[in-house]
């Protein structure tokens, strides 16, 4: 049906004498088409912008468990970093360990959604400390790349200083965004030895994976740029990642191995971004554990 509207004057006739008609609605032009499509581009470029922060980091409040409810003792420790923010942290520990793991979770949740983790580490006979980053669980505060960092370090500096452990018997692992933290970590201080499982070369490589669409690499100020530390790290590190990774492919693995320092090793592992690594099978747990036996000397972690 073509729907029309009378045009010219009172009579609805044109000056020759013949009535007119027009369409009731004109069609969009092209021009006003792009112009609408670019502003809403560029809205969503500047939405993504500020609120970046909240499409990295999807922090919990609220602790379901903690290592009690998996049959374990631990400190409940509360650490204030350089910048005066104060961190929750669980120090779990283990009669006669070998080693400490301090251990450095991904960007959600918090750390009662760790606790099999925590129980892996235990079993093999290691203390572990793990930390909720600012803004997660107890922690104060709101995540930043940089305040994961001040996290991190008051973490290593309580295990070293406040509880004197040698940081030759420290291993620092991170998996995610915790593998970055680790890395960075690793980078400044000395420990004995890297795990790094499912993490990424830099966080804007990931982006743009997840959102092609968009100028992340312009857009991100959250780096993780890993790929351009870890070259530095003289200790002996392990790489975990699954071939089935659909969150961060197992090429950004690949990669952060490949730039790596020796010693080095990696392991590659069924299971998905959540499911894969050390966790994946005892199998692979026991390489974890035949890698810090070899890397650590044979005397107490504290």
């Amino acid at each position: 049906m073509n729907v029309s509207q009378d045009v010219s004057g009172p009579s609805g006739t044109s000056p020759s004498g013949q009535r007119v008609k027009r369409p009731l609605f004109r069609r969009p032009s092209l021009r006003r088409l792009l112009i609408v499509a670019l502003c809403t581009y560029a809205g969503v470029i500047v939405l993504v912008g500020l609120l970046q922060s909240k499409l990295i980091y999807f922090p919990s409040r609220v602790l379901e468990q903690t290592p009690v409810d998996v049959g374990l003792k631990f400190d409940d420790v509360t650490l204030t970093t350089h910048d005066n923010v104060r961190i929750s942290a669980w120090f779990v520990p283990c009669a006669d360990a070998r080693t400490t793991v301090l251990f450095f979770h991904g960007n959600a949740g918090n750390n009662g959604d760790r606790l099999p983790e925590l129980k892996l580490l235990h079993s093999l006979q290691y203390n572990v400390m793990i930390v909720d980053y600012r803004g997660f669980g107890k922690s104060s505060g709101r995540p930043s790349e940089n305040g994961t960092y001040l996290d991190a370090l008051a973490a290593w500096e309580h295990l070293t200083q406040t509880r004197g452990i040698p940081a030759r018997t420290i291993v620092i692992m991170g998996e995610s965004i915790g593998g970055a933290v680790a890395i960075e970590l690793a980078r400044r201080e000395r420990p004995g030895a890297l795990i790094v499982q499912s993490s990424f070369t830099r966080l804007a490589d990931v982006a743009a994976i997840h959102y092609p669409l968009l100028p992340v690499r312009l857009l991100l100020r959250h780096r993780y740029d890993s790929i351009d530390k870890v070259g530095g790290i003289t200790c002996p590190k392990l790489f975990f990642h699954s071939t089935d990774d659909s969150l961060i492919p197992i090429t950004n693995g690949r990669a952060i191995f490949d730039a790596a320092a020796e010693p080095k090793q990696f392991a590659e592992t069924p299971g998905d971004h959540n499911g894969g690594g050390c966790m994946y099978s005892d199998e692979y747990a026991a390489r974890l554990r035949d890698f810090i036996d070899t890397a650590l000397p044979a005397e107490s972690g504290g």
